[in-house]
């Protein structure tokens, strides 16, 4: 299985498990160990907004803070399953609780869990985002909740374009660029409690460059379509509040990167039509809109 630029093996395998290739050399390995009780000596205990009708908490042996070598961990899904790690390594073990099953398992390390590992183990930031490629490069989009982000990567894909991420979008800066790194190849258009969603098969598999986040603004649904971009604090602003997973003990280190991603790409506000029927008249305008931004910057 391939998951944010990684191979994820699962011990015991999971049976029904669809994957994609990928050129990754790293491997998380995620093992099932019921000798041990994960909490215990875990001290500091940090909860998280209830996520699909399930209580979250987040566990460490010391104070919140950056993480050191070899601290102990474990993130909590109550009554599914207790996941534990120390910090440095690619080793993820779990205790089952009594509602797991595999696809829970698969549902909630794919989805939640491992950009909670990505984050703290600071390999990745995390924007809250939908991302698709125009022309083989990944634009983002962003908006408020119920704002149509998940429609328009649903709408892009079924048009054919490649899937980078359906929901939670993996940032990575590596020699001067910021990349968007590719999530794992399940798209939730529905938002079906607890479901991994349906397979993508055109789905990237390498990390790649960002060219553009469009921000999504719904407007009436007779209202025109524009497109413009955004500067200055509207623009940071827009990716401040598109930021996934921010957790306090990392907020220097996250100012830093969104400020990079602000400093370096281009956010255009979009008004969106509140009308499924003019869908395709938005899709339209990115597109155009895409390829103008791209003819400009190679003249």
């Amino acid at each position: 299985m391939f998951a944010y630029n990684h191979s994820i093996e699962f011990i015991p395998a999971l049976k029904n498990a669809k994957t994609i290739t990928s050129s990754s050399s790293n491997t998380i390995t995620i093992r099932e160990n019921s000798s041990r009780d994960p909490l215990e000596k875990l001290d500091y205990q940090m909860t998280f907004t209830n996520n699909q009708g399930r209580n979250l908490a987040l566990y460490t042996d010391r104070h919140f803070a950056r993480r050191v070598q070899g601290q102990q961990w474990a993130f909590d899904v109550k009554e599914v399953m207790t996941f534990f790690w120390n910090s440095g390594g690619l080793t993820i073990e779990y205790l089952p609780a009594q509602n797991f099953t595999p696809e829970l398992l698969e549902y909630w390390t794919l989805h939640i869990f491992l950009p909670i590992f990505l984050t703290i183990e600071e390999h990745f930031y995390f924007l809250h985002a939908g991302s698709v490629e125009i022309d083989d490069a990944p634009i983002l989009f962003v908006a408020e909740s119920f704002g149509g982000k998940s429609t328009m990567t649903d709408f892009f894909i079924k048009h054919g374009h490649a899937m980078v991420s359906d929901d939670k979008v993996a940032i990575l800066e590596e020699n001067g660029k910021i990349l968007a790194v590719p999530s794992h190849p399940h798209h939730r258009p529905y938002r079906k409690m607890e479901d991994l969603g349906y397979f993508v098969n055109n789905m990237v598999n390498t990390p790649k460059p960002i060219y553009a986040i469009y921000a999504l603004h719904r407007v009436e649904a007779d209202a025109p379509i524009a497109i413009r971009e955004l500067q200055g604090i509207e623009k940071f602003k827009t990716i401040r509040f598109s930021s996934e997973l921010d957790v306090s003990f990392l907020k220097t280190k996250r100012f830093r990167a969104l400020g990079s991603l602000a400093e370096n790409i281009p956010v255009y506000k979009v008004m969106v039509p509140w009308d499924i029927e003019r869908l395709e008249e938005v899709y339209i305008a990115i597109v155009e809109h895409s390829h103008v931004l791209r003819d400009s910057n190679t003249l």
